[in-house]
């Protein structure tokens, strides 16, 4: 193993830094702020914040540390966002009718993992069926209110991976690096 650079080591405690700040953002905004609008139960809160806090991590997991273009985040965050769409309506119009059974919770994952895959975007497959399994687990600790989870869900993600691409668009500011060009294939 080599030692890091000087200027390695000012940029990832930076990084990290920033990103330690979003994800508290992102939590305060869900389980604090959010939950004075509407709130199902203080549980439910702190899930959200958690769910919120996440999602931030999931957008920004190589976006501080790498020096992706402003687009690559912005497709992180559309990834994310849409993963948990198909998760959202499928568990929406399951738990309007239905209780979590554990039949439903199998068929549900499947059907995740499957819309993605059938519409062109593989790599968000499995991001989706967490999205459904943690949809789906929750489910139960509030019965008469499942149907509140997916879009409660819907709602931190998008929370936390708007405060992820702003977290990262920050962290190279104030770093003071460009953002990466795309390269293009020669001809």
């Amino acid at each position: 193993m080599h030692r890091p650079a000087a200027g390695d080591i000012r940029s990832a405690v930076l990084d990290c830094g920033l990103l330690a700040l979003a994800s508290l953002l992102s939590y305060w905004l869900v389980a604090v702020l959010l939950a004075r609008l509407h709130s199902v139960s203080r549980i439910d809160d702190i899930v959200g914040g958690l769910w919120a806090a996440i999602s931030t991590i999931f957008v920004s997991k190589t976006l501080f540390v790498s020096k992706n273009s402003h687009r690559q985040r912005v497709q992180a965050a559309i990834s994310r966002v849409a993963a948990t769409l198909v998760s959202f309506v499928l568990c929406l119009i399951y738990l309007i009718f239905l209780p979590v059974h554990l039949w439903a919770f199998a068929l549900l994952i499947g059907l995740s993992a499957l819309i993605p895959t059938l519409a062109g975007r593989p790599g968000d497959a499995g991001t989706a069926a967490i999205t459904t399994a943690v949809l789906l687990g929750l489910a139960p600790l509030s019965p008469h209110h499942a149907w509140e989870q997916p879009i409660l869900r819907l709602a931190d993600t998008v929370v936390g991976a708007i405060v992820g691409v702003a977290g990262a668009w920050l962290a190279q500011r104030l770093i003071g690096q460009p953002d990466a060009k795309v390269s293009k294939p020669q001809s």
